[in-house]
């Protein structure tokens, strides 16, 4: 049976709070939910999100306004990308009616990607997490891992054919400008890798990505020095970490390798 709303309850959430301790961060945890995300070639894709969203509460009120949150993610025609998220977060403040606030979001994020030779296309997924904090200022960590492939110069060197390979998985974390897109920064790391993935080859495509990948030998220590150079030069990249596993195909061991600038 459906009971039909009082008018006039108590909202209180909005009383006053006698015990005047202000509150860091409040509001929900580990929601579900789908959404849009732009990627470069303007045509967003569908994701289910993980979110965290809090904002600080003052001293002086009992509770935040949990629902409100949900709220935001219901906005009509919204589509987040990195350069929305200040937009966003400058929302969330001013309907929760807070000074500073914090949203954590981690989802699949895919690419459509064309094999090298015969052009195929498939998706390739990379799992993604933003952190954006607004108060006196904006801030965006974006934490992307992707994964590649390396092949061993050592390996290349000594043997009179072949070299081992592996599949490795670089995880970067950067201080992100808005002028660049999630797609940016995945191309970025996959440039400097002995050969990139993708979800589908032919078999003149898997030719191709062997010889390129023996061509183009790194140690797990070439790996992360070429990434974090190709940051060093991106002018909308501040801090960043980047750290890498190669997942060693002749040992029963990973090979690692962090350089942390953040």
């Amino acid at each position: 049976m459906n009971l039909p709303l009082k008018a006039g309850l108590e909202d209180v959430q909005n009383t006053p709070d006698k015990r005047q301790l202000p509150i860091d961060r409040v509001g929900i945890k580990s929601l579900r939910y789908p959404i849009f995300f732009d990627s470069q070639d303007g045509h967003p894709i569908r994701v289910v999100a993980d979110f965290n969203m809090t904002v600080s509460l003052p001293h002086h009120v009992k509770g935040t306004h949990m629902s409100r949150f949900v709220e935001l993610l219901e906005q009509p025609k919204q589509v987040f990308s990195v350069a929305a998220m200040p937009a966003f977060m400058r929302a969330m403040l001013e309907l929760l009616e807070a000074d500073n606030g914090h949203v954590q979001m981690r989802f699949p994020f895919f690419l459509e990607k064309a094999a090298p030779v015969s052009g195929v296309t498939s998706m390739m997924d990379y799992d993604v997490t933003l952190n954006a904090e607004i108060g006196e200022a904006y801030q965006l960590t974006v934490k992307a891992e992707i994964p590649v492939t390396s092949l061993c110069p050592c390996s290349k060197k000594i043997s009179q054919y072949g070299a081992h390979n592996q599949r490795s998985l670089v995880t970067v974390e950067v201080e992100m400008g808005e002028a660049m897109n999630l797609d940016e920064l995945i191309r970025l790391v996959e440039a400097q890798a002995s050969s990139q993935l993708y979800g589908l080859l032919k078999r003149p495509d898997e030719k191709f990505v062997t010889e390129f990948a023996y061509d183009n030998p790194k140690f797990v220590e070439d790996l992360v020095r070429d990434i974090a150079g190709a940051l060093e030069k991106a002018p909308e990249i501040g801090g960043f970490r980047v750290e890498c596993e190669n997942f060693e195909s002749i040992h029963n061991h990973s090979a690692y390798a962090l350089i942390d600038r953040m």
